[in-house]
């Protein structure tokens, strides 16, 4: 009777395994987007901004569309995982649950004054609100029923440059006056000619008066206004009113430096040129064995590409042959300190990042990742990694930021995709992919690596990537990953030396938080 049942607990745990597994290793097949909060979070109030809208008319009833207010952001954010309601055996990989991490507690416990912690962060907070806002983000609507017609966007004026304000006219019915005015900040107007029967006062000042009693006169008059910007900055914009009796508008003039291109001419070619667009880059800390075998793989399918290597290791040894660079750096400098040397050196168009214990293979298509790059708007495309199981991962998720309040915000992070890309079947968009991935140098160099992660970090860099970088993934695109399973008697010193840095976790655990929580100013970070 016993054996009996311990068969039937081996078969059912055999069972919940199997369909584990194949929950957490089936590919996803929709490429919809989930937009839905999960059920038991009800609506408590609208948005904000929402709250604005329809407060003008109190008398009016409203009844709330539950399906489609739910989906606004709730203000502020909700640090809350799914409680546990029942347990079983593989019950995470059956039903996954979200977790909640709070990243305040853990921070400011190991801070000496943790309000001033606070309050220096606030500082810092709100010093960076000050450099990056602009007043073109600002919220205006152009009200129904004015008379006044102007550029609602799309103004751009150089830093101290003059241009003609394009689609100013009033649109009303004849009378024996017709005026408008203009207001600016950072700037002054004028005209570039001036129309018979129009009055003008206020010429190079930031406040001008128009006036006519002819109105076809008065808009072709509007046709030569100009704006001087008088306020040097590099990246900001004017909030310009536009007005006349009974009406006022307001748009805004950006004014900022044009963005330089950064082209790369690696010559005409019928085919690409993978060497001329493309530098292999790599870190190695106690795995010389490992190195070798990726370099001798790489060599069996791009000869001639170009791999930079960023070495921390303390008794450093040579690496050499040719279209190799190996950059010597302080000893236990670490894993992102590594990623910025090796990525700086980099010429090419494009860098390839690859773990130092990867192989190629005839699945690493290096000439997709750049048939991808250069036929879309994406910045950078992830590939998948192949280990000796067989498993193919890729590695995907979406991340977003919910406001929330004097706290700080909640990070979200999910495992999945937005959309599939057109053209490429088996290639979508996400915001975070595996440690395989091909980018454009700048975009990489923009972003950066936090150099304090030493020995751990990868989805860090696509948080600070985010809102700046355009990331895609591609589950046909392969590098195999060199065996992990080693028994202990048989890991040698370097191996042993390897685990010890890699994985001591203590320090590694309060930077992350530092970074999440002061650098980022997150409370809490959620993922699935």
């Amino acid at each position: 009777m016993r054996t009996t049942r311990k068969c039937l607990g081996l078969i059912l745990a055999s069972g919940l395994l199997l369909l584990a597994l194949f929950y957490a290793w089936s590919p996803g097949t929709s490429s919809g987007v989930d937009i839905w909060q999960r059920q038991g979070r009800p609506v408590k109030k609208l948005n904000a901004k929402m709250q604005d809208i329809i407060s003008g008319n109190p008398d009016i009833a409203y009844h709330i569309k539950e399906d489609v207010a739910c989906r606004l952001a709730q203000n502020p954010c909700v640090c809350q995982g799914d409680e546990e309601t029942f347990h079983l055996p593989f019950s995470n990989l059956l039903f996954p649950r979200m977790w909640a991490h709070k990243l305040d507690v853990p921070f400011l416990e190991s801070q000496p004054d943790p309000e001033a912690t606070k309050r220096h962060r606030a500082q810092e907070y709100s010093s960076f609100r000050r450099r990056s806002y602009s007043p073109a983000d600002a919220f205006i609507v152009a009200e129904a029923n004015s008379p006044l017609q102007y550029p609602i966007q799309g103004v751009e004026v150089r830093p101290l440059k003059t241009i003609i304000i394009p689609g100013l006219g009033l649109k009303e019915e004849t009378r024996s006056d017709h005026m408008v005015y203009l207001t600016a900040a950072l700037g002054t107007f004028d005209v570039a000619a001036t129309v018979a029967n129009v009055s003008l006062k206020g010429e190079g000042e930031k406040h001008m008066i128009l006036s006519s009693p002819l109105l076809p006169a008065l808009n072709r008059q509007l046709q030569f206004v100009t704006y001087t910007n008088t306020v040097f900055h590099p990246k900001t914009a004017d909030t310009v009113q536009f007005g006349t009796e009974g009406h006022q508008s307001f748009f805004t003039i950006k004014v900022g430096h044009a963005t330089i291109p950064k082209l790369y001419y690696s010559g005409y070619q019928t085919e690409y040129n993978i060497s001329a667009l493309v530098t292999i880059a790599t870190k190695t800390f106690l795995r010389y064995d490992k190195l070798k075998d990726l370099i001798d793989s790489i060599r069996q399918y791009y000869p001639t590409v170009t791999i930079v290597i960023a070495d921390d290791n303390k008794h450093p040894q040579p690496v050499t042959g040719p279209h190799i660079e190996h950059y010597i750096m302080p000893f236990s400098k670490g894993w992102f300190a590594g990623r910025n040397l090796a990525v700086s050196q980099v010429t090419t168009k494009y860098v390839l990042w690859v773990d130092d214990d990867f192989i190629f293979s005839a699945n690493t298509k290096l000439e997709k990742m750049v048939d991808i790059l250069e036929k879309t708007t994406l910045d950078l495309v992830g590939g998948a990694v192949r280990e000796v199981t067989g498993y193919t991962a890729t590695y995907r998720h979406t991340i977003s930021v919910e406001e929330g309040g004097e706290e700080g915000d909640c990070l979200h992070i999910r495992s999945g995709y937005h959309h599939v890309i057109e053209g490429f079947p088996n290639c979508v968009v996400a915001d975070a992919v595996i440690n395989f991935f091909m980018a454009r140098k700048d975009k990489v160099l923009q972003v950066g690596f936090d150099p304090r992660l030493a020995r751990q970090g990868h989805m860090e860099f696509f948080i600070q990537g985010l809102g700046s970088l355009h990331i895609g993934s591609c589950s046909d695109i392969i590098v195999n990953h060199a065996s992990k399973i080693k028994l202990p008697w048989t890991k040698s010193d370097s191996q042993k030396a390897y685990e010890k840095f890699r994985y001591s976790s203590s320090k590694t655990n309060n930077i992350h938080n530092e970074l999440f929580y002061f650098k980022n100013r997150f409370k809490c970070m959620v993922s699935i």
